[in-house]
C-alpha cells in the first residue's frame, strides 16, 4: 500500500501531464481524504503545482501559483466562512477571582495547543467580530479579552511574563483586568505554585532564559552547616571531623587542625581539650602540634598524625553570638576559609563575611573582606562600608569611601535613594572638601535638599523630583525659615559649606526664597552680590579666597564623544569648557571666552542672561582632572592662573591642560574667581 503521500504526488503529476487545471485544495484536516472533500473549486491556469504541509495529525494543501497568490474565481459567503475557522471563540467569562486573574494569565495563555494539535473549530454563521488587542499595563501588552490559543505573540509575551516572575515592582502594578494592589496576594502564593506546575507539563515549549550567574560560594539549597560538612569532607579526603562547634543553632563539624587560623576558636579549643590531648604542655605534643600546623600551611598529611587524630574522641565547642550583622550564611564562609589557603568572599555578603572575621580574630580573611571592598564601592554600598570602616576602624575603608563620595555624590549618589543613608557628618566633609566634583554649584544645593527631604521623610522609598522637594519644603508653616527651626538647626552647617554666590540663575534664585528654606539674610547677602557684580563690571569683590569661594562648573568624559563641549556664564561673561579626546589615552582640556552674539550660544540662553560688553576680563582659574589609574585615584591640574580674557584670538583661549588617562570616566573641574579689577 503505498504511502498518501506518494500518491497526492503521483497525482498532482498526472493532472499536470493531461494539462488539466490543479484542485484547489486551501484546506485543513486530520487525513488526505477529509482534506480532499474540502474545495472543489478548480483553480486557473497559472497553478502549477500542489504544496502539501504535513504535521503530526493534520494534512494542509494548498495550490502553488506562477503570477497570483490565491485562486480567483467567485467566492461566496461560505467560502469567506471557512477562512474564518482559525478565529477562536471567546470562552465563557473567567469565575476566578479577580486577585488570581493576572497572576494566571501567563500560564492560561501557555495552556494553549501547538498548531498540529488544534482542531478546528465548526464556525456558525454570522461571522465572528474582530477581536482587538486590550493594553493592559507595561507588562500585560499580550492580553487579549479572552485567552486563544493561537495567539503566537501573545504565548511568546506570557512566557517572558513567566521566566521574569514577580518582584517588588510588579508587586505594586495596578492591572486593567484586576483594579486592586498586589500587595493583598501573599495567600495565593501556593496556587500560583500550582499553577506553574500545571505549566510544565504543556505541548508549547520555549527556550530556556539563561540562569543569572551568582557569585555565592555556597548555594542557597540545603542548610548552611551541611554544605559545609560536605566541602570539608572534599578538603579533607573524608577524614572524620574531631570538632563540633555549636553555634547560631547549628552543629558544624570541623576539623581541629584547620582551628589555627582563627584566634578565637584556637582558643576555645584550647580551653576545651584534655591535659593528655594534643595541647598538652610536654614538648612531644607541642612538636606535634606545631606539625599539624605545618600540615595546614602546606597543604600535605602526614599518614600518622592523621591515623592518631581520628583515634581521637571529639570536642564539643560553644560559642555565643549576639552580633545583628553575623548569618549563618556568613559564618559557614568564614568556617570555609578555613580549610582554604587563598580566602574566598563574595561581595553579595561582604558585610557578614567582614562582620565574622573580626568576631572569629580571622586576620586574613579579614583584609581579603577589607581589599574587596575597596575594590566595589558603588552608590549601594558606600554608605554601609563607610560605617564599617568606622566601626572596625580602616582608614584605608574610610578614605577609599571619602574618594568615592567625592567625584560621585552629584553624577550618582545623588540621584538614588541610597543617597539618604549618607550621614550627616561625611556629607559636611565631602562638601567642604576641594576634590569635590559638580556640574554646577546648583547641582549640590538640588542634592543637599533632597538629602534633607530624606531625612524628614524617612518612609520614602523612590529618589523624589525637585519640584517634589520644593513643593514639600513650600506646605512647611511659614512662621519663619526652614532652618532657624529647631528640626533645621542641625543642617545648618551643611548649606553654610555651599558656595550659594555660585548660584546667579534668577529662576533658582526666586524658588529658594518661595520654599523660605534659607534664612533671609542669606538670601539678602546673595543678592547683594550678584547686583554689586553686575554693577561692577563682574568684579567678585566679596569673594577672595580662591579655596573655598571659586565657582565651579564641570564635565564627565566617558567613552564617547571624542570632542565635548559646554557654554557656561557668569556675570554678562560667556565661556566654553571644552574636552578633547586624541587618541585612545590623551586629552586635552581648556576654556575660552566667546561673544554673547556667538551662534553657539542658544537664543534662550541670549535672550535671558546678562550680557557684559566689556572687551577684556580678568580671571582666576584652575583646571583639574581626577581619573583612576590602575585602581588608584591620580589627579592633575594647571596652576592658579589669572589671565585676561579677550574676546579675540589668542586672549580668549586659556592655558591647556593635557592628561594621559587610559580609563574612564574622567572628571573635569573648571574653578573660576572674577578678582576685583581695582585691586
Amino acid at each position: 500500500m503505498m504511502k498518501p503521500f506518494a500518491s497526492l504526488v503521483l497525482l498532482s503529476m498526472f493532472f499536470i501531464s493531461q494539462s488539466e487545471a490543479l484542485q484547489c485544495y486551501t484546506c485543513v484536516g486530520k487525513s488526505d481524504e477529509e482534506c480532499n472533500r474540502q474545495g472543489t473549486e478548480q483553480c486557473p491556469g497559472p497553478s502549477d503545482a500542489c504544496a502539501i504541509i504535513r504535521g503530526q495529525s493534520t494534512t494542509h494543501k494548498m495550490a502553488r501559483h506562477r503570477h497570483v497568490s490565491v485562486c480567483t474565481g467567485p467566492r461566496n459567503s461560505l467560502d469567506l466562512l471557512q477562512e474564518t475557522r482559525l478565529v477562536p471563540e471567546a470562552p465563557a467569562l473567567d469565575t476566578k477571582s479577580a486577585h488570581l486573574y493576572l497572576l494566571s494569565a501567563p500560564f492560561v495563555a501557555l495552556g494553549g495547543l501547538s498548531p498540529s494539535e488544534k482542531e478546528i473549530a465548526k464556525t456558525q454563521v454570522p461571522l465572528h467580530q474582530r477581536y482587538f488587542r486590550k493594553q493592559a499595563g507595561l507588562t500585560n501588552r499580550w492580553q487579549f479579552q479572552f485567552c486563544p490559543s493561537c495567539d503566537l505573540l501573545g504565548i511568546a509575551q506570557a512566557n517572558k511574563a513567566v521566566r521574569v516572575g514577580l518582584n517588588e515592582t510588579l508587586m505594586r502594578i495596578m492591572s486593567a483586568d484586576t483594579p486592586v494592589s498586589l500587595n493583598a496576594e501573599q495567600k495565593t502564593l501556593k496556587e500560583i505554585a500550582d499553577l506553574r506546575t500545571e505549566s510544565r507539563g504543556l505541548s508549547v515549549q520555549f527556550p530556556k532564559a539563561k540562569a543569572k550567574l551568582r557569585r555565592r560560594l555556597f548555594s542557597d539549597q540545603g542548610a548552611p552547616h551541611e554544605m559545609l560538612f560536605s566541602y570539608t569532607q572534599k578538603v579533607t579526603e573524608g577524614l572524620e571531623p574531631d570538632v563540633i562547634l555549636e553555634c547560631l543553632g547549628f552543629q558544624w563539624d570541623l576539623h581541629r587542625m584547620y582551628l589555627f587560623k582563627s584566634q578565637v576558636l584556637a582558643d576555645l579549643l584550647a580551653s576545651a581539650v584534655s591535659d593528655h590531648a594534643m595541647y598538652c604542655m610536654d614538648n612531644k605534643t607541642r612538636k606535634e602540634t606545631r606539625h599539624y600546623r605545618q600540615c595546614l600551611l602546606g597543604g600535605w598529611k602526614d599518614k600518622k598524625l592523621c591515623e592518631k587524630k581520628q583515634k581521637m574522641c571529639k570536642v564539643t565547642l560553644g560559642l555565643n553570638i549576639n552580633n545583628p550583622d553575623v548569618t549563618r550564611y556568613a559564618f559557614a564562609v568564614a568556617l570555609k576559609n578555613l580549610y582554604n589557603s587563598e580566602m574566598e568572599v563574595n561581595e553579595e555578603d561582604i558585610l557578614g563575611i567582614l562582620a565574622t572575621a573580626a568576631l572569629l580574630e580571622f586576620p586574613s580573611l579579614f583584609q581579603k573582606c577589607v581589599q574587596v571592598m575597596r575594590s566595589s564601592i558603588s552608590p549601594a554600598n558606600v554608605c554601609s562600608y563607610y560605617s564599617a570602616g568606622c566601626k572596625y576602624k580602616q582608614p584605608s575603608l574610610i578614605s577609599e569611601c571619602e574618594r568615592w563620595i567625592e567625584v560621585n555624590l552629584v553624577p550618582q549618589l545623588g540621584s538614588q535613594i541610597h543617597l539618604r543613608k549618607l550621614p550627616l557628618e561625611l556629607l559636611q566633609k565631602v562638601l567642604k572638601s576641594s576634590r569635590l566634583f559638580t556640574f554646577s554649584e546648583f547641582h549640590l544645593l538640588r542634592i543637599t535638599l533632597c538629602w534633607v527631604f530624606l531625612q524628614q521623610n524617612p518612609k520614602i522609598q523612590i529618589i523624589p523630583s525637585y519640584d517634589t522637594i520644593l513643593t514639600y519644603f513650600s506646605s512647611l508653616p511659614k512662621i519663619c525659615s526652614f532652618l532657624e527651626k529647631e528640626i533645621g538647626q542641625r543642617y545648618i552647617a551643611i548649606f553654610q559649606s555651599l558656595r550659594l554666590h555660585g548660584i546667579t540663575s534668577s529662576k533658582y534664585l526666586e524658588e529658594l526664597w518661595q520654599i523660605n528654606f534659607l534664612p533671609l539674610p542669606w538670601l539678602t547677602r546673595i543678592l547683594s552680590d550678584h547686583y554689586y557684580a553686575l554693577e561692577n563690571g563682574g568684579d567678585m569683590a566679596f569673594q577672595r579666597d580662591f579655596n573655598t569661594q571659586a565657582v565651579r562648573f564641570g564635565l564627565v568624559l566617558t567613552q564617547e564623544p571624542r570632542y565635548h563641549a559646554e557654554i557656561i556664564s557668569i556675570y554678562g561673561f560667556f565661556f566654553e569648557i571644552k574636552a578633547i579626546k586624541h587618541d585612545a589615552s590623551a586629552y586635552s582640556f581648556y576654556m575660552q571666552r566667546v561673544k554673547h552674539a556667538d551662534p553657539i550660544i542658544s537664543f534662550f540662553t541670549a535672550e535671558c542672561s546678562p550680557v557684559s560688553l566689556k572687551q577684556e576680563r580678568a580671571v582666576k582659574y584652575e583646571i583639574k582632572v581626577q581619573c583612576q589609574i590602575d585602581g588608584k585615584w591620580q589627579e592633575f591640574a594647571t596652576d592658579r592662573l589669572t589671565q585676561k580674557f579677550g574676546i579675540k584670538k589668542p586672549s580668549c583661549k586659556s592655558k591647556v591642560l593635557k592628561v594621559y588617562a587610559p580609563s574612564v570616566p574622567i572628571y573635569v573641574t573648571f574653578s573660576l574667581l572674577f578678582p576685583s579689577s581695582l585691586g
